[in-house]
């Protein structure tokens, strides 16, 4: 079994939409954490998910950031184990260092609620694998603040290192520099992106295209316990 932990800060509101992709639909054990604590040695698995932390004050995740749970998450991290940043999650990430970048305002300055379509850029790391190269997956946002930014020296550093797992395929929806959509660290264990892929898991909703995500996940971190 694999453990996942879902990060509860002041405003986050997507937390159960993950726990029930991962405890309802995986059947796996899954703690939801808050963000005060300081153990999270028993967890193999970090999410930290969409919402609005300490109501978006300041920058988004700017606040969220010096959460006393986060320095673990960090040394959770450090450790190659895998942490997940979904939509203010992945702007938490970028705040405490773990992913290069910021999220800044939309292109057009407007709140986005839509289904996007999204290209699926490389498949050899677990949050990939269950994918294939090029292939086109359809996926929910809903932000303000998910226009990827990032100099030009940062920017080709990430192209360089194959770190963009997904882009938005067609027209760009936030402006987001090179159309991406999702990134993880150097290493791989690291993955934010403005996409909900917990909202897409269930085919009642609509599509599951979300759920092989979290089962690539899976598939990969059983085969290492």
């Amino acid at each position: 079994m694999t453990k996942f932990g879902v990060i509860v800060f002041p405003g986050s509101n997507c937390d159960r939409d993950v726990a029930y992709v991962t405890r309802d639909l995986l059947l796996q054990p899954t703690r939801m954490v808050w963000h005060q604590e300081t153990d999270i040695a028993d967890l193999d698995v970090v999410i930290i998910p969409g919402g609005f932390s300490y109501g978006d004050y300041l920058r988004c995740g700017a606040i969220a950031r010096f959460s006393p749970v986060m320095q673990q998450v960090v040394e959770h991290a450090q450790k190659g184990k895998f942490v997940l940043g979904i939509c203010n999650g992945f702007q938490v990430l970028t705040e405490a260092g773990l992913l290069p970048g910021v999220l800044t305002r939309n292109r057009d300055l407007h709140f986005i609620c839509d289904r996007v379509p999204l290209k699926v850029e490389r498949t050899n790391l677990p949050w990939t694998q269950s994918y294939t190269t090029g292939e086109v997956i359809t996926l929910p946002i809903a932000h303000g603040e998910g226009r990827f930014y990032a100099d030009a020296a940062t920017l080709a550093e990430i192209e360089d290192n194959g770190q963009v797992l997904f882009r938005y395929e067609g027209e760009n929806p936030n402006g987001s520099l090179n159309n991406i959509a999702g990134i993880c660290d150097r290493r791989g264990n690291v993955l934010g992106m403005m996409p909900h892929p917990e909202r897409a898991s269930d085919a009642m909703l609509g599509g599951n295209d979300g759920l092989r995500l979290f089962q690539g996940l899976l598939e990969k971190v059983a085969a290492l316990v």
